[in-house]
Formats: C-alpha cells, structure tokens, sequence
C-alpha cells in the first residue's frame, strides 16, 4: 500500500465535493481492475466507504442507475447524513437489504460510467484506470468464464454506447496504470489541458438536488 499512501494524502487533501465528503470516482472499461484498485485506495485511505454501481446497476438498467444514486447516496451524503441504498442482486434479480454507507471524509464510488456528467459535479476527483477496453473486455470475460459470455455480450454494447455519448476519460483528474506491482499515476486530460476543476454541489452553479 505504500504506493497508493502519498496519493491518498492528496485525495484526502483536497475540498469536500458533497457536503462534508470528498467523493472520490474510480472509472474505466468493464475488467480494468476498478474494483480491486479501489478497494486498495480505500485500506490506503484508512478504510474508506466504497460504493460499487454495480450495485446500484440492473440487468433492465445497465447505466439507467444515477436516479437512484442522486435519491439514495448524493442526497443524504451532501446534507452530511448516512446513505442508506438498497443492492441489486444479480442472482437473485431483485434488490435488497438496504445498506447504509456513512458520511466519511472520503468516499469511493466505483464502476463503469462513475464520471459520468450527471456525477462529476458532486466527485472531488476523477481517476480513469488506464486500460484499453479490448484487453479490459478480454480480461472481464475470462474473470467471469463462459457461463457469462451471453451477458457480456450485451455488456460491450451497451458500455460502448454510453462512453460514446457520456465519456468519462477526458474529464479524468489521474490515470492510474496497474503494474506487475503498484501502480501508476499520471496526470489526466483534464489536468494536463488546464482546465477548472467541476464545480462541486453546493454552489450556485451546481445542479439543484
């Protein structure tokens, strides 16, 4: 973790983006390894809240999620409340129990589509695993064996068309590359052209909740 110990000082650094939170984005192609990355920025973190989308996700609704992320996290989150939100089962294919995610000085929302515009104004950060979706997609499907390639086939397309209309990248604050050990980071696009950080909720330019 000791790669991960300077860069998370930075996250917790820097100004709450939702209410008391700083909520920090991981995003990238199905496969990238946001899950893992993420769950190895939250030990760094000191045992940060992560938030999976795929929990927020259905198999109706595969990026149809961020109603219920606005009325179930970003809602109680920015009024310095505990989240409460309820799971989706993918077995299953219902949701339920509820769980409840507190307001923590940092929180991580992980997942395809977690910079996506309706999100970026409440997130702090925008970390982009830097992968490209044919060896991401590769690796995801060998992950989830064959039993799922009828699932991911729809998947491709669908994650296809929602980084063509909503692309998440060139708003990226870091580019985080895995290495055999660690990882690397770099400055993202929207860094490296200069551009104002996202207005964060809360001000009088941000969307009214």
């Amino acid at each position: 973790m000791d790669d991960l110990a300077r860069h998370a000082d930075d996250l917790a650094a820097l100004p709450p983006s939702c209410g008391p939170v700083r909520l920090v984005a991981v995003d990238g192609h199905a496969g990238s390894g946001k899950s893992t990355f993420a769950g190895r920025l939250a030990t760094a973190l000191g045992g940060a809240p992560v938030l999976r989308l795929d929990d927020l996700a259905t198999h109706e609704e595969l990026f149809g999620w961020t109603g219920r992320l606005r009325e179930q996290v970003l809602g109680p989150l920015s009024r310095g409340e505990h989240a409460r939100y309820v799971p989706y089962d993918w077995a299953e294919r219902r949701f339920g129990p509820a769980r409840s995610l507190e307001p923590a000085p940092v929180v991580l929302v992980e997942g395809v589509g977690a910079g996506r515009r309706e999100v970026r104004p409440w997130l702090a950060a925008l970390c982009w695993m830097e992968l490209d979706r044919e060896t991401s997609w590769e690796r995801g499907r060998r992950r989830d064996g064959v039993g799922l390639t009828g699932f991911w086939d729809g998947w491709t397309l669908a994650e296809a068309r929602h980084f063509a209309e909503d692309p998440s990248r060139p708003y990226a604050d870091t580019l985080v590359r895995q290495l055999p050990e660690g990882y690397e980071w770099s400055p993202g696009p929207r860094t490296t052209a200069g551009a104002n950080r996202n207005v964060t909720h809360g001000s009088q330019d941000a969307p009214p909740y």
